[in-house]
């Protein structure tokens, strides 16, 4: 069983400018991510994507060299994950690498800890298309989570709006961004929105920060000074 353990760092990030390699807790955001894939792989297993000179000169400072620059087109605010991780698998099938699965590693999902990372690969298997890293979601479809109808009225999203209480409903999960194990087979079958086996991986939401905006960076750098101090 072959591992890529795959990061991708675009530049010209616009809600937190040049926040790949931004400190943060000392360290550039992208050298967190490389560390945590370290945790499980060597360097030669472990890729980052990136269409930025200044992202890649801080990895290989940090000692990880990257093996291609990303096509433009592969870097715009329009362009998905899909291409960007088959671009990775092609690059390293040219040179007669296959692998079996990939660990996307976002560079926004800092907080993540080595089991979090570890739950996820322990949940997959070859049968599963993706184990996916989630959180509880701060809105629930039965709750309150509300559409409207043809005359513009709100109607509960799901079920018949029978809960009263947010804990008697079923939970939900969302997405949290920072740990995807995808079966390669079933990515060279087509984009993540058309798997149907996949399995959560549960993470806290203290571990589950995305950073996205300033204030994001503000709880990061807080929750990290406080496990320091733990």
């Amino acid at each position: 069983m072959r591992t890529l353990f795959l990061i991708t760092a675009r530049g010209g990030s616009k809600g937190i400018p040049g926040k790949n390699i931004k400190p943060l807790g000392g360290l550039p955001l992208i050298c967190h991510s490389i560390d945590q894939a370290r945790m499980f792989a060597e360097d030669h297993d472990i890729c980052l994507s990136t269409d930025s000179e200044e992202i890649a000169a801080v990895a290989e400072a940090h000692g990880l060299r990257v093996p291609f620059m990303r096509p433009a087109e592969l870097a715009t605010d329009s362009a998905g994950s899909y291409g960007v991780i088959m671009h990775a698998l092609d690059f390293y099938r040219e040179r007669g690498v296959e692998y079996d699965r990939v660990v996307l590693l976002q560079p926004t999902s800092p907080l993540r800890t080595r089991e979090d990372i570890a739950s996820a690969i322990g949940l997959w298997t070859p049968e599963i298309d993706m184990a996916v890293s989630v959180t509880e979601a701060k809105a629930n479809p039965y709750y309150d989570i509300f559409e409207t109808d043809a005359e513009g009225l709100l109607h509960i999203s799901k079920g018949e709006g029978r809960y009263t209480r947010r804990q008697d409903a079923p939970k939900v999960w969302q997405y949290n961004g920072a740990v995807y194990v995808m079966s390669v087979p079933a990515l060279r079958r087509g984009p993540m929105g058309a798997f149907t086996r996949i399995v959560p991986s549960p993470m806290d939401s203290t571990h589950s920060v995305d950073l996205d905006t300033p204030l994001d960076w503000m709880l990061a750098e807080e929750l990290l000074r406080r496990k320091e101090k733990e």
